[in-house]
Parts: C-alpha cells; sequence; structure tokens
C-alpha cells in the first residue's frame, strides 16, 4: 500500500477505484444515473432524473422509474409519478430507440414502459390514450411478453372500453 500512497500521492482511503461499462462497444465510465437505475431503489431513481447521460443508462433510468412507481400505482403519489415519467420516457424514445437498437444488437429489447402505461391508463379508463400507446409500441416493432402482444392488448382494451361505455349507458 505504500507503493500506491506513493504513486498516486495520496492515503489509499482517498484513492477511489473508477467503475465503467461498455456503451455502443466504447468503455465508459459510469455515472449518478447509471448508479441510481442499477439500484434499483425509486428514490435513488427520482434523485438522478436530471443528471446528464448517454441515452442508454438514460432509457434505463426512466424505465426503472416507471417500473418501481407502476408496482405501487394504487398509492396516488406513486401512479402520478409512474405517469409523468412514462409520458417523459415515450416523449424521449424516439432518440433513445436507434441508441439503444444499437447498443442491443440491431433488435429493440422489451420495452416494459409501454406495457406499464397503457395498463395503467386503462385501469384510469383512458382507453384511447392507451391505446395509442400501444399503436406506438407496435410501430417500433415491440413486443409486451404476451402470446397475443400489443395487438390483443388493444383488443383487450376495447372490449374492455365497449364493456364500461355499456355499463355507463344503462
Amino acid at each position: 500500500m505504500k507503493f500506491l500512497s506513493w504513486f498516486f500521492g495520496k492515503d489509499k482511503e482517498e484513492v477511489k477505484p473508477s467503475s465503467f461499462t461498455i456503451r455502443l462497444r466504447e468503455a465508459v465510465p459510469t455515472d449518478q444515473s447509471f448508479d441510481a437505475w442499477t439500484s434499483g431503489n425509486l428514490e435513488t431513481m427520482l434523485g438522478a432524473v436530471n443528471t446528464p447521460t448517454n441515452p442508454i443508462d438514460r432509457h434505463f433510468l426512466l424505465q426503472g422509474i416507471v417500473s418501481e412507481s407502476y408496482k405501487n400505482r394504487k398509492e396516488a403519489k406513486c401512479r402520478e409519478i409512474c405517469i409523468k415519467y412514462a409520458e417523459m420516457h415515450l416523449l424521449e424514445f424516439p432518440k433513445i430507440a436507434p441508441k439503444l437498437a444499437e447498443e442491443m444488437g440491431g433488435n429493440l429489447p422489451r420495452i416494459s414502459t409501454f406495457q406499464h402505461y397503457s395498463t395503467l391508463l386503462t385501469e384510469l379508463g383512458e382507453y384511447e390514450k392507451a391505446i395509442s400507446v400501444c399503436n406506438d409500441a407496435i410501430s417500433y416493432k415491440l413486443h409486451d411478453g404476451t402470446k397475443s402482444g400489443y395487438e390483443g392488448r388493444i383488443d383487450r382494451i376495447t372490449k374492455k372500453a365497449a364493456k364500461n361505455a355499456q355499463q355507463i349507458n344503462q
């Protein structure tokens, strides 16, 4: 350790190793955004949302916020967070998608924000908006992990909307 102190001119406690990750085939230092989304902690992620970062870590940060808040969407605060950051993620997604596809070898991975947000909108009775989110997912050639995909999700939302309209009219 004396060598390290001499080499770096600092005590070993002051020497902090850098963390790196691979982004677009290059090693880059991790940042607050990366640390936040990999933590899985909603408060930590929210604290990093204004940190400039690369499109990949931005995607995973926003998706992480949506996923964590979606789990507790019955609570008003979490529902509001889920809506706010789902809308932010979808608004930024056109810029994120090309870099994310490049990072993933040419194909986009499953993007849970689309399915979480469409489900939440359906629960809130915002059927047209939920269908629009599904159509956006289809336009990116995304799949929601179900057998029928976003097309089936649209069918289920349409049926639920019709049933809800029928109950209101009775």
